[in-house]
């Protein structure tokens, strides 16, 4: 699932009349890019979000052929954020071809997807995240074990849960908007969480989940978030 619902704030004004989806990067639509990405590393059945100018980003999907399937699920009447959109699209999920790999529209990586999918597939893990090791003003928090424990707002030295402090043989990694789920993580997301609108981060840092997240660390990941004007020269140094 590619998830590019969102409002594109920082990327005004050119997303008063356009989808962040849509923002060409190296003279192509960043949705198009991971998209292409996707199919690359054998994905073939995509889901994408839409909410913010979605008739562009339909009619944008409807002009090309990628050659593989790709179906919108639509939040025009009310975004729903990364986690709520997650949840609304249930219905068009098939997890019995196995799980689930979720995709921020703005990020930019050389990661290896298929690689991913097999540390996750192999681990047992209900989610897995991925990581690295890299500059950010939020990390999340991992035992020696690789499985989450919290979060870390560096600028403000704020920890979630509150009471979390980060404990010898913990280490803190960035989140790279990638990461993949399986159907028990997601039946879990839906009844635990007590709103249609939250962010997934806010399932995965909840004190009453059940279900077992990882973080997969990857060493030397290119990885740039094109959701802000000044990292867009970044990306076209990146390619």
């Amino acid at each position: 699932m590619i998830l590019a619902a969102g409002l594109g704030t920082r990327l005004k004004p050119w997303t008063l009349r356009h989808p962040k989806a849509l923002v060409p990067v190296g003279g192509v639509p960043m949705l198009e890019r991971v998209i292409l990405k996707l199919k690359s590393q054998g994905f073939d059945n995509i889901v994408v979000n839409v909410h913010h100018f979605s008739g562009q980003i339909i009619d944008f999907l409807n002009s090309r052929d990628f050659g593989i399937d790709i179906v919108v699920s639509d939040e025009s009447g009310c975004l729903l954020d990364t986690g709520g959109g997650l949840v609304r699209a249930r219905s068009l999920m098939d997890f019995d071809k196995g799980p689930l790999l979720v995709h921020n529209v703005d990020i930019l990586s050389d990661a290896d997807l298929g690689g991913l999918m097999a540390r996750h597939s192999a681990s047992g893990c209900d989610a897995t995240l991925l990581v690295s090791d890299r500059s950010s003003s939020r990390k999340l928090i991992f035992d020696e074990g690789m499985m989450l424990r919290g979060w870390h707002d560096l600028g403000k030295d704020l920890y979630r849960p509150e009471d979390f402090r980060k404990e010898a043989g913990f280490m803190e990694y960035a989140f790279s908007g990638i990461h993949v789920l399986g159907k028990s993580a997601l039946d879990e997301m839906e009844v635990l969480m007590d709103s249609v609108k939250f962010p997934v981060m806010d399932y995965y840092l909840s004190t009453e989940r059940k279900c077992n997240v990882a973080g997969y660390s990857v060493e030397g990941l290119n990885l740039i978030d094109i959701g802000k004007p000044a990292t867009l020269s970044q990306a076209e140094g990146m390619l």
